[in-house]
């Protein structure tokens, strides 16, 4: 149960997405049912199998162009991948194993990830590749974590914009392109930040929600911030010593309302739930504001579903964070052995491939 080797499957490469699907909502949805039979359908099926009086929640953060490509003075590339601004130590004292020093006027200091073949030294510049700017390191590598304090023009999301690359995941083999910008976005995506994508909302088409509406589903928002913690890969034995990297998240009052009501909750993707989860303080009560979530949801936790019965997510990793809360959520027998149903059934697997329903297991 606490060995990541627990949750594992067989994937052929081919069955890795590379691309996304010609339309959004033609992807493909295995229904894991709540007596853990497994039915497939088309994305759109998803109307017809929630409760008609749920509340669908999605994550509506938006993936900024965060990887940035740059070389040292000497020609020695180095790519960033920008993780989130950092604030002054008092207000976010997480940020204490990062020893910035003197930022220079007009820029914000970024927590970073740096591949580069030689350690970065404070007082380094770093040139964004077939671009004039330049960029400081303002500290050395962390030690907890490994990222490093990079200084951006401005706030850094304009500078992101116009010299960032879209940090598509490491198994998709082929450079970012023009497309990515519009589709590694959901419909939702409102508010910028995530260095990955809610991907569960990929597959979410404005017709689709008019249908949803028109059953009777609300659809409802919450913010969480997708960065580090989503997709560390846990490098321990045991999955207790794991830790979560903090993630952002806001929770509306509009939202927690509706939480409140009683009506059946479905949440759209692992972040939306993480969000909802880490924001009660009881059973289908919500923290409404702005908050950080170290929240790591795995088999044996301890931890107990307060908010979501449904969940509509793509298909994760093997021995990933995501896997493991997936299973928590629906039981890691059943989850497996749908998964092993979707390879056999040849669905498409991961941040570009198709998606899943479940229902909550039974405590």
């Amino acid at each position: 149960m606490f060995a990541p080797s627990d949750y594992t499957f067989e994937l052929p490469p081919e069955l890795i997405a590379q691309h996304p699907a010609e339309r959004r909502d033609a992807s493909r949805l295995l229904h894991l049912h709540a007596d853990g039979s497994v039915s497939d359908h088309e994305f759109r099926a998803l109307v017809e199998l929630l409760p008609a009086d749920a509340v669908l929640i999605a994550n509506d953060t938006r993936v900024i162009p965060a990887r940035v490509l740059t070389h040292k003075a000497s020609g020695g590339a180095v790519e960033l991948l920008f993780l989130e601004p950092l604030r002054p130590r008092a207000a976010e004292p997480e940020s204490s194993d990062l020893h910035v020093g003197a930022v220079p006027a007009g820029m914000t200091p970024w927590r970073c990830l740096a591949r580069a073949r030689r350690a970065l030294r404070p007082g380094q510049l770093l040139r964004v590749d077939g671009a004039e700017q330049e960029l400081p390191v303002l500290s050395e590598r962390a030690v907890t974590d490994g990222t490093i304090a990079i200084g951006a023009p401005g706030d850094g999301l304009r500078f992101l914009e116009e010299y960032g690359h879209i940090p598509l995941p490491s198994y998709i083999e082929r450079p970012d392109a023009p497309v990515d910008r519009e589709r590694y976005q959901t419909m939702f995506a409102r508010v910028p930040g995530a260095v990955a994508a809610p991907t569960a909302g990929l597959h979410m088409t404005p017709d689709t929600a008019a249908a949803l509406a028109a059953r009777g589903v609300t659809l409802a928002s919450v913010t969480l911030h997708v960065g580090w913690g989503t997709f560390a890969p846990i490098r321990a034995q045991d999955v207790r010593e794991h830790r979560m990297h903090r993630e952002r998240y806001e929770i509306s009052e509009a939202t927690a309302a509706l939480v409140a009501s009683g009506r059946p909750i479905a949440a759209l993707g692992t972040t939306a739930l993480r969000a909802l989860e880490s924001a009660a303080t009881a059973p289908r009560t919500l923290r409404v504001g702005a908050g950080a979530t170290e929240l790591f949801i795995y088999p044996g936790s301890g931890h107990s579903f307060r908010v979501v019965e449904h969940l509509v997510t793509n298909f994760h990793l093997p021995e990933s964070t995501l896997l493991m809360l997936v299973c928590a959520f629906a039981g890691t027998e059943r989850v497996l052995r749908a998964y092993r149903h979707a390879v056999a059934q040849r669905y498409r697997f991961f941040s570009y491939g198709d998606a899943m329903l479940l229902h909550r297991a039974p405590e």
